[in-house]
């Protein structure tokens, strides 16, 4: 049984992309993944279905960038740079939200889990343990 919903709101940099994610406690886990975006970006991972995540505005701010297979739609605010959240190649169908994107200081509230993203094929099915809700493809 699923507790109470908490709403995160959260964007970019320069306020240009707002969005706002819906969690029960349980799902404060988030993924560090060491592979070489997610490294270089400092993204840590919190993979919610679309049904938790509302584009509240900046729309016509954001550029995709795709690299490898092209499945993972990489996001970001074309006016400061900022990858606030993205379409991943491990559930194509949801929305990855960068935790530290989201505001205040909710960092604390997550556990942390690492996720080895070099090897990526060898470990993707490890995310489902880590994010039950979130449908993989």
């Amino acid at each position: 049984m699923m507790s109470e919903l908490t709403t995160y709101a959260g964007g970019c940099h320069c306020g240009a992309v707002r969005f706002q994610v819906s969690l029960d406690e349980a799902e404060l886990v988030a993924s560090d993944c060491n592979c070489s975006i997610c490294r270089k970006k400092g993204f840590l991972h919190l993979i919610v279905p679309p049904d938790r995540f509302a584009l509240l505005s900046g729309d016509a701010n954001l550029v995709t960038y795709t690299f490898n297979t092209g499945t993972a739609k990489h996001l970001f605010c074309q006016v400061c740079g900022i990858h606030a959240f993205y379409r991943p190649r491990s559930h194509p169908n949801c929305f990855d939200v960068n935790v530290r994107c989201l505001d205040g200081d909710v960092l604390s509230r997550f556990r942390i889990e690492p996720f080895d993203g070099k090897n990526w094929e060898q470990q993707v099915d490890s995310l489902k343990s880590v994010f039950p809700s979130a449908p993989m493809q």
